[in-house]
Formats: structure tokens, sequence, C-alpha cells
């Protein structure tokens, strides 16, 4: 009998959903559309450190549009974010837990009215939040655009809106040329309308990797008009506009410290939880997607974080009289953090060893894809000290910026920065994914530092969850 929902797969897999995951097909995850590189990836990721880089976000994304007399009170109640302070032309970084308190997935959510809010991020956020708004018959309008397809082959794609992002040391002089005279003081996270040629924008303060940006967005329909318009805006302000394809694209959390893609913290647990995934159906994301890497658990449930662990915990609206996950999240306070967000940095060594195994007969270590080994939909690495676990590796990649690997993850409390530890890279058994192949593990040094990793996005981010770390 072919499973419908998520929890009929998961009994279909004798009730084992890593080894389900662990097994999925989906194959290499995609970034939709745009072209994997413009020049190449290495010059990209530069032009975010050295002069400005345009990035176009109008297809790896969700959008949800949620709107109607109940909007604030349906998004506070499933979200963990105080809504107090949250005025009209503002945008927050929304995380949404699970009774259990465990992380969902998270949005940018934008309020444009009163009543209306739009929610820009991945799947897993989407997803619950449109389940959220039958389960509890709240009196709210949801429409969603979903991604484009990962592998559209030719069809045409459409959008309800554009999105680009262009920041780096020189993007204010483009943005001067663009609006056709200097652009309004706009705050950390805060909305404004500019002018792009004969175009009335909204434009939000934002920058992911660090250096000053904005993100413009509008209908799809105008989409080409205000590429081609700033682009022109580059030229004629004598500025090098890199446009960053999405090789590049995702490597610029690295510097920044965002962890894309946790394990949504849903395959357990009963009543909302249950219903939710008798709710999700076997080709959604969180039933078709892929847990890749060394740590392998019986349980799920180690794969999962909560807030306080990504340093999310400052966003909690403890004053709110309900939300989901709120009584577990107090029992994590009062226990205390056991988990730190860190970055780690691979040692030179250890990495030119794995590549050059790919050169020598016999099986060689797990491929290291440059610039970002996205083989899986989420990622758990073992972080081991004395060859016991305290961490695990959540997200990858190479900085040609910084001329090392470096990866996102958790480790212990206890901790160090500084501290030199070994990360097991490489599936420690054969797998049915189609997204690795015949290898054997590897060891690979390193050493826990900041987050964020680069210098500049420590200095130059407001106050925020990049920065945020527990000890």
């Amino acid at each position: 009998m072919v499973a419908t929902s998520l929890e009929a797969l998961i009994a279909q897999n004798n009730g084992d959903p890593v080894t389900m995951l662990r097994n999925s097909k989906i194959g290499m995850y995609v970034y939709p559309v745009v072209a994997p590189e413009f020049s190449n990836w290495r010059v990209e990721q530069e032009a975010w450190r050295k002069s400005a880089v345009l990035f176009d976000q109008s297809h790896h994304m969700d959008e949800l549009i949620v709107e109607g007399p109940q909007a604030t009170e349906f998004l506070a109640h499933h979200g963990i974010n105080a809504f107090h302070n949250f005025g009209l032309n503002r945008a927050k970084h929304y995380v949404p837990v699970t009774p259990a308190g465990h992380v969902i997935g998270d949005h940018i959510i934008f309020r444009e009215r009163e009543d209306k809010y739009i929610l820009v991020g991945r799947a897993p956020t989407s997803n619950w939040l449109m389940f959220c708004a039958s389960y509890g018959n709240w009196n709210v309008r949801i429409r969603y655009d979903p991604r484009s397809n990962s592998r559209p082959e030719g069809e045409r794609v459409l959008r309800e809106h554009y999105r680009f992002q262009i920041q780096g040391p020189d993007a204010g002089a483009i943005f001067e040329k663009m609006n056709g005279g200097p652009i309004p003081d706009i705050k950390f996270f805060h909305v404004e309308w500019i002018n792009i040629g004969s175009k009335k924008v909204q434009a939000l303060r934002h920058g992911m990797s660090g250096a000053p940006g904005l993100e413009i967005w509008g209908p799809y329909k105008d989409k080409d008009y205000i590429h081609s318009t700033v682009m022109q805006a580059a030229r004629d302000a004598g500025v090098n506009l890199v446009q960053c394809g999405s090789r590049a694209y995702s490597t610029n959390t690295l510097e920044s410290g965002w962890i894309p893609s946790p394990l949504p913290g849903i395959y357990t647990g009963d009543g909302m939880t249950k219903a939710y995934r008798e709710w999700l159906g076997a080709d959604m994301y969180e039933s078709a997607g892929a847990i890749g890497g060394s740590f392998v658990s019986d349980n799920i449930e180690d794969y999962y974080v909560n807030p306080f662990e990504v340093g999310y915990d400052f966003y909690i609206g403890w004053k709110k009289d309900d939300f989901i996950g709120k009584a577990a999240l107090e029992k994590i306070k009062a226990e205390g953090p056991k988990r730190k967000k860190v970055t780690f940095e691979w040692n030179r060594d250890d990495v030119l060893k794995v590549i050059a195994s790919s050169f020598e007969q016999g099986t060689p270590y797990k491929w290291i894809d440059f610039p970002q080994p996205n083989y899986a939909s989420s990622s758990a690495d073992r972080v081991e000290r004395d060859g016991k676990m305290v961490g695990m590796s959540m997200f990858n990649g190479y900085s040609f910026n910084e001329r090392c690997l470096l990866s996102l993850g958790v480790v212990s409390t206890d901790v160090e920065i500084g501290d030199v530890l070994t990360l097991k890279w490489g599936e420690p058994e054969t797998t049915g994914k189609t997204s690795t192949e015949a290898h054997k593990q590897a060891e690979i040094r390193v050493r826990v530092s900041p987050t964020p990793y680069a210098a500049e996005a420590r200095t130059s981010y407001a106050d925020s969850w990049r920065t945020r770390t527990n000890g």
C-alpha cells in the first residue's frame, strides 16, 4: 500500500525516521533557476567583501502571505517572537517551534498592514503554518507561493514577487544612482520605499554576509526592468556589481553565521505534532528530505535543536500569554543550555588529504564538493574530543575570502573558542542516498571559532541572532 502521509511513511519504515531519511533518494539539493555561476564562484564570493554583489533570491524560497482579522494573533501564537513592538514596515526573523520546543525552521516576516504579513523562507515553516491555519480554525487567509521547481526542464517559471539583494562596501553608490539621489537612512530590518528607475519598490535594510545591503522586491512582472536598471545604475556609479550564481550563494552564510537547514523537529510527539505528520504529504519536504553526515543515532531527536542552542532565545516573547512551545522552552531555560552555536575552521592539511585520496587507487574519502558539499537536506557530522561526541557540524562549505573550509554547528557549552576537535567526515555505512558515492570516513581537525566567523559580520551587524551564542 502506497503511503500518503509522513506518518504513514514512518510506519512503513518500522517507526524509524532516521533510517528513512538517511536513505532518501531525493538527490543533491538544488538551488532552482538561477545560473550556477555568472563569472566564477570565487570572484562572486569576493564581491560581497571587495565591491558589491547582486543576489537573485526570486526562486529558492517559499513565500506565504498571511492576512485577516486574526493574522497577528495567529502568527504570534505559532512563533516564539514577541509581537508587541512589531510595527508597520518592519521585518523580523520569525521562528516557530513544536510543543516540545524543537525548532521547525525560520522565515523572514514582513508586516505590510495591520492585518497582513508576508513570510519568506524554506518549506518547513511554510508547511507548518499552513497546517496550523486549519488545525486551530483561525480567521486568517493564506496564499502560498512555493519555491520554483528545482528542475524546471524548460518550463516557464513565474512567482508572485521578484526579490534581489544588493550588498557590499560599494553598494551605497549604486543605491544613490538607482534612487536618483540619497536613499533614506533605513534602520536595520526596517523597510522603506525607494525609487528604481520609474518604479517605487520596497527595500529592507539587511545584509547576509555582514556587508551593508538592501533587499528589494516587487511584482514579478517587473523583474527584468528592475534587474537591468540596477545593473545600469552600477555602471553609472562606476561600481563593479557582480551577479552571484547559485554555487556561491549558499556559502555567504558560512561567514555570517546562520544555520540554514536544521532538521525540523516534527518526527516525534503526539497531539498536534502527530496530526501534522498525518497532514504532511508523502512527497513534501519533511517526507522526502535527506539526512547526511557521519552522525547516526537511533533517536531522531538527537538531530533536533532548540532556540537556545542556535542563538534565537532572545527572540522569545516570554510576556505573551501563550504560544506553541512556551512551557517546554521555560523548562529548557530553567535547566540551562547544554550546547551553543559555533563555527568550525577545518584543518588545511586534513582537507588536502581527503581531496588527494580521489587521485589514488582504492576507496577514497568522501568527496568534498566546492564551494559547498550540499548532498543532503540536513547535515549532521560528528564532532569529537578524545573519541567522545561533543558537537554536531550542520552546514559546511569553502570561503574563498577566508581561504578555508568552514562549517556551522553546535558544541557542548564547556567547549571553548580555540579548542581543536575532530570532525568525522563521510557516511559511516552505505546508504541509499543517490548523492553519495562509495567512500571511507576521514578524521578532520577543526578549530572552534567565533560566530560569525567573518570579522566584518561580527562588527557591522546589529545585535541579532548572528552574533548570539550561549556561553
